[in-house]
């Protein structure tokens, strides 16, 4: 048999509980790709913007920043923009900081929207294949119990293989998604990482000017 009639033959012979596993498998590929391309354009806009205005940050020429943020578009831009903004009303560090922080926290909410869905979504998996696994045992003891004693433990043997394939395919869903999930943790990481480090640049440029 080639590798597909295999996989069918083992997702046929899981029992009811390989279809919930099977959704739960499809949407956590979704958010994940949905996800991955999001972050992807994200991380290359900042690093395009980084490129722009890499020696602004370092001289604290802050009009240059401003110009750059209202012809393009990116998280940076957007956080250095509400910290240049703040200049106009208040010179402490401390207000800037507070400034740049709080659109920092907006867009943490952008980057980290979905991402912990997977997570819960392994846990799911794993749940459902323990649960089908269980309720296909019970079927099997049920089932031996009025069965020839000659039959019951090929019979027996035959169900228990059955309900074991639906924990196999709840942890070959978990595994995956949780690494997704890992994965898309660290790249939210990078990205936010990256708009601080612009943000403290800012502030140490512009503190060393003045």
């Amino acid at each position: 048999m080639s590798f597909t009639d295999n996989l069918i033959a083992f997702l046929q012979n899981g029992g009811p509980f390989i279809y919930p596993i099977g959704l739960v498998l499809i949407v956590g590929l979704a958010i994940t790709i949905e996800r991955w391309l999001y972050l992807s354009s994200a991380h290359r806009t900042n690093q395009k913007a980084f490129r722009l205005i890499n020696s602004a940050l370092k001289t604290g020429d802050i009009q240059t920043i401003s110009d750059h943020a209202k012809r393009n578009k990116a998280p940076v831009f957007d956080v250095l923009e509400s910290g240049i903004v703040r200049i106009g009303q208040s010179k402490r560090r401390e207000d800037l900081e507070y400034a740049m922080e709080e659109t920092i926290m907006e867009y943490m909410l952008r980057l980290e929207k979905r991402t912990p869905f997977i997570a819960t979504l392994a846990n799911i998996a794993t749940l459902l294949g323990l649960l089908g696994t269980i309720m296909g045992l019970i079927a099997a003891f049920s089932a031996v119990a009025g069965a020839d004693p000659a039959e019951k433990a090929n019979l027996l043997s035959a169900s228990i293989s059955v309900a074991m394939n639906t924990t196999a395919f709840g942890l070959i869903t978990a595994i995956p998604l949780i690494l997704f999930h890992s994965s898309l943790q660290s790249k939210t990481a990078t990205i936010v990482d990256s708009i601080e480090m612009a943000g403290i640049k800012l502030l140490n440029s512009m503190s060393f000017n003045r």
